[in-house]
């Protein structure tokens, strides 16, 4: 009886630790082939630091220090801080200033984005086929890419004086009365854009250029052959070719449009009359010169939510298209 029960103990005991075994096996090979994995990615990960931490300082915290202060309100520089919940949203939503400087920036964008990728698909057509001369009208088109804002903005300042400036002296052989290009409400916005066409133009011409490469050389014989001329080739192969080119620098040049203010604070500082008042600048305006942290944040934090609501349609628009038929 002993050795029956001593039998049942066993074949009781056995089908419990069964379970033990079979469920602390898949365990420790899946913690094997993680610590396995983490080594073979850690000098990755080492490389990667630096870089993680300037992310993480410069911009991540940037951005949760922006969505604190615009919860928050101090009256002057030395007054102690306030919780105000939304009312900086709202205050920047209904502030005059706020509205003209969307409108401002609104024009801003369609009138530089429109002519400068216009441009730069023009340049990049003509100047497609690689040589000696092309190379170099690339070289000189791109060439105000590499020259600073301010110090371009400090040229074309020379360049519109009233009276004494370049653009006076030539027009003012065939004009009796010439406009104040930066002092008149009306066509000062026009005169800053000029400057952001011209340092734009060349930097869009190489995202074309690339794009022509990508268009197939058989298929533009095979059209030849077949009569087409060279704008039914544009119209029916190069541009649908250049879809998600033509996308990818729209989006750029709307950031650009959104970011650049250098030119507007060398030049203008806003005027005349918030005229040329852009959003960035006015975000600037009410850090700086009016020491409004708060309304600046709130401000900032409007920006960035229509600049990542317009990212995210871009990509879900390049996304549906490189899903479509």
């Amino acid at each position: 009886m002993r050795s029956i029960f001593g039998r049942h103990e066993m074949s009781l005991a056995e089908p419990a630790a069964l379970p033990v075994a079979t469920s602390a096996a898949p365990r420790l090979h899946v913690l094997k082939r993680f610590t396995s994995s983490l080594k073979a990615s850690l000098p990755a990960y080492l490389l990667l630091l630096p870089s993680l931490i300037f992310l993480a300082l410069f911009t991540y915290g940037a951005m949760g220090r922006v969505v604190i202060d615009a919860l928050y309100q101090r009256a002057t520089p030395k007054a102690p801080v306030r919780f105000v919940g939304l009312d900086n949203i709202s205050a920047v939503l209904a502030d005059p200033a706020f509205t003209g400087a969307i409108v401002n920036n609104l024009i801003y964008a369609v009138g530089t984005a429109v002519p400068s990728i216009a441009l730069a698909l023009l340049f990049a057509l003509a100047l497609a086929r690689t040589h000696a001369v092309n190379s170099a009208l690339r070289a000189a088109l791109f060439l105000p890419v590499l020259i600073p804002m301010v110090a371009a903005s400090a040229l074309f300042l020379f360049i519109f004086l009233p009276n004494v400036g370049l653009l006076d002296y030539y027009i003012g052989r065939l004009l009796p009365v010439l406009p104040n290009w930066l002092g008149d409400p009306d066509i000062a916005l026009y005169a800053i854009m000029i400057i952001t066409i011209w340092k734009n133009a060349g930097y869009y011409m190489l995202f074309f250029l690339a794009g022509l490469q990508a268009v197939p050389e058989d298929v533009m014989e095979a059209a030849h052959l077949d009569g087409a001329g060279p704008y039914m080739r544009l119209r029916h192969i190069i541009l649908p070719e250049l879809k998600p080119t033509f996308l990818f620098v729209t989006v750029i040049a709307i950031l650009n449009a959104v970011t650049q203010v250098d030119h507007v604070f060398v030049m203008t500082q806003g005027g005349p009359s918030n005229s040329t008042n852009l959003v960035l600048f006015y975000i600037y305006q009410q850090a700086v010169e009016h020491y409004d942290i708060g309304k600046a944040s709130a401000a900032t934090l409007l920006t960035l939510a229509a600049l990542m609501g317009l990212t995210a349609l871009s990509f879900r628009t390049m996304a549906n298209r490189e899903g479509g038929p």
